[in-house]
């Protein structure tokens, strides 16, 4: 049993998590990432690197993706968090998700997360990007395993797929 007493340092922090407001108290060093995983339970993001380097853990904050293991729990207080886990709605997965099982952009799955929520901030700034554009979402997470090819795949499938804009100029 945790003890949450002013004494034990903790503070108590409210940030919405995949669209459900979520209630932890953390020790004010601890990282986002060890909150999500340890306090909120949502292991998508991977602990890999605890520097910034491989975009592992990345996920997004109040809609921009940021690495987890570099922004403190408590800087979260208010804010909005979306992880992979938020991603697929009920069966059906995100558009991304499934490009990357079609495409086989993964292997060990490690950084895997952390490439699709680069991707999707990516596609809900810019439909329709350019290859440049999309190399570019992912120049900051690492993969291991030599899946680059694939994962660009997969988005340009997404960025292929994808239904024009329609503008409505009443």
């Amino acid at each position: 049993m945790s003890d949450n007493s002013p004494t034990s340092g903790k503070q108590l922090v409210t940030m919405t998590v995949n669209g459900e407001q979520t209630e932890v108290a953390i020790e004010p060093r601890r990282v986002l990432l060890d909150v999500l995983r340890h306090d909120v339970g949502l292991t998508g993001s991977k602990k890999v690197c605890e520097m910034g380097d491989c975009g592992a853990c990345t996920v997004h904050l109040d809609g921009a993706p940021v690495y987890s293991c570099l922004v403190l729990g408590i800087e979260c207080a208010g804010k909005k968090v979306d992880t992979i886990e938020g991603l697929a709605k009920g069966n059906q997965l995100d558009p991304i998700q499934q490009a990357f099982i079609d495409h086989d952009a993964f292997q060990c799955g490690f950084c895997t997360s952390g490439q699709i929520m680069s991707l999707k901030a990516l596609f809900e700034d810019s439909p329709k990007p350019s290859d440049e554009q999309i190399v570019t979402a992912v120049s900051g997470n690492l993969c291991r395993c030599g899946a680059y090819q694939n994962i660009v795949k997969a988005a340009q499938a997404v960025r292929d797929e994808a239904k024009p804009e329609t503008r409505n100029d009443d």
